[in-house]
């Protein structure tokens, strides 16, 4: 007797951006496609809001420099109304007692602007960059590829791995030693053996930890620092790009391509259960019963909320369980957005090109051991005294963010993400922790801005919890998990199932707790939209 068609060939459960990008490859390759949110509107962490009528920010994510070029032309998002803007400056260091220092995204530039500071670091820094780039360059080929799995090797994972062998063999001797060497090294160590002045090696090893449960001085953290810069013109520097009309543009843009592509988005849709029957995906169950047929199911969410939630336990059985419920995804990133009345004065910066000095990511950690502090008491479940701070101030790049908010006396808006901020509390909870929050981020920011306090119009804040809840992220991992290498590449998320082929046949994850992780990369959709196309060539 022949099966009834199913509703459709592919289900997408979730429509963040990762969702997104899967959804619209796996529409392009003629699969029929339906991408499911269970928030109002899709783009996830690229949320977009008004903080006040007429002035709008980024609600998590603030920037998009990561954001692979590739992807970006497959699906035409040019085509869709995405526009990017590069600032020459990346990031620079605010400091209460010195002068700032600016990463500009001329290696050059940056050298001559270190010379006051430091004529070693100055003289050091071009080739510093080159070696990021050059090390940046292997992991973003392999971002780019399916992991092998260790325990059971087949010829693809076998010609894969000589893809990387032979890359590898194209660097020269020192800089594959490098290689093997810096991956498992903390970012401090890297750092040190490299640079001498502390604030700027505070500055960089802010992207081996950001959005993580690791310090600078946590194994591993030189291949986030490194993963930041693949696939980008990041170098040592890191990428800043912003995205006019700010982060939920790209999401509109993506929805856009989705829909070009021939997929079907529906929001308010919150599917509750994978439907399974033999050992494979059939189909999803909704909140209120209805149920949708389909030979795939590809999930958006974070791993443990994929296998936790929509698998059936009889399906996971108690080994996998257990496995899941241990995986490292308890966030230790909170959110300040503020509306200011004027651009805030900074200790440090001067001259006529201060404004542009502002452009790039703000960092607010004046030094390796400041770092460490915070580090050590969102270990214990405890908020920093003094928070260590990334902020942006997306109205000097996009002036319209702010066009409609003169009523409101808000000429800027400024996004802060503030670490470290647990999302267990050791002796508080976050219903009466957020002012605490602000508090300290505030008097943070005061040490490098004095009297901002007196600008704020209005602000927000999103805590762990919040992340939790608004986004279903368990643990209120921004990154769905940690990015320690013992939950990278093939044991991301979990050895054995980091080929985007979670345990029911036909079900997949595409999520940033898949390979190679998180940020908005669009990365792992494009990867596991591959596999499933793979998959359904081969049936």
């Amino acid at each position: 007797m022949s099966q009834p068609t199913p509703d459709w060939d592919a289900i997408v459960v979730g429509g963040g951006h990762n969702g997104l990008v899967c959804g619209a490859y796996l529409a392009r390759s003629g699969m029929r496609t339906l991408i499911l949110e269970r928030r109002p509107t899709v783009g996830g962490a690229l949320a977009t809001a008004e903080i006040v009528p007429g002035a709008r920010i980024p609600v998590y994510a603030h920037t998009v420099g990561r954001l692979r070029g590739s992807i970006a032309r497959d699906l035409g998002l040019a085509a869709d109304g995405l526009r990017l803007v590069q600032p020459a400056a990346r990031a620079t260091s605010l400091r209460p007692d010195g002068p700032a220092i600016t990463l500009w995204a001329d290696p050059t530039r940056t050298a001559a602007d270190l010379a006051p500071i430091s004529r070693r670091d100055a003289a050091a820094w071009p080739g510093v960059d080159a070696e990021v780039r050059t090390l940046g360059g292997v992991l973003s080929r392999l971002m780019s590829i399916t992991p092998p799995d260790p325990s059971a090797a087949v010829p693809g994972d076998i010609l894969a791995a000589l893809r990387i062998g032979m890359h590898l063999r194209g660097l020269d001797e020192t800089d594959a030693r490098s290689l093997l060497r810096v991956l498992p090294q903390p970012i401090a160590d890297f750092l040190e053996d490299r640079l001498e002045t502390d604030a700027l090696r505070a500055m960089i090893a802010v992207r081996g930890i950001r959005y993580s449960s690791m310090g600078p001085h946590s194994a591993g953290t030189t291949q986030v620092m490194l993963a930041d810069s693949a696939g980008n013109d990041g170098g040592a520097a890191g990428e800043t790009v912003y995205v006019r009309g700010a982060p939920g543009a790209l999401a509109a843009a993506l929805a856009s391509a989705v829909r070009r592509a021939g997929a079907e988005i529906r929001t308010g849709s919150e599917v509750t259960r994978v439907r399974s029957a033999g050992g494979r995906a059939t189909g999803v169950v909704f909140r209120n019963g209805e149920e949708l047929s389909a030979p795939v199911v590809v999930s958006g969410l974070d791993p443990r909320s994929t296998l936790l939630d929509l698998v059936d336990p009889e399906d996971l059985g108690p080994r996998l369980g257990w496995q899941a419920g241990n995986l490292r995804q308890s966030g230790v990133t909170a959110k300040v957005d503020l509306a200011l009345s004027e651009l805030p004065a900074f200790t440090g910066l001067t001259g006529d090109d201060a404004a542009m000095r502002l452009r790039g990511r703000l960092v607010v950690a004046p030094s390796v051991r400041y770092l460490d502090v915070a580090h050590d008491a969102a270990k214990y479940g405890r908020m920093s005294d003094q928070p260590w701070l990334e902020a942006t101030i997306p109205s000097l790049v996009d002036p319209l963010l702010v066009d409609g908010a003169a009523a409101s006396g808000v000429r800027h808006v400024m996004s802060i993400l503030v670490q470290a901020a647990p999302r267990i509390l050791r002796d508080d909870d976050w219903a009466t922790a957020r002012d605490v929050l602000v508090e300290r981020t505030m008097a943070t920011l005061e040490t490098v801005a004095p009297g901002i306090g007196r600008l704020v119009v209005a602000r927000q804040v999103h805590t762990p919890e919040d992340l939790e809840r608004d986004l279903g992220i368990s643990g209120g991992h921004p990154l769905h998990g940690e990015p320690g290498l013992d939950q990278w590449f093939a044991w991301r998320p979990l050895l054995g199932f980091a080929r985007y082929r979670m345990p029911l046949d036909g079900l997949y994850l595409c999520g940033s707790g898949a390979h190679p992780g998180g940020g908005v990369t669009g990365v792992p959709g494009r990867n596991a939209a591959r596999e499933v196309i793979a998959d359904r060539k081969r049936s």
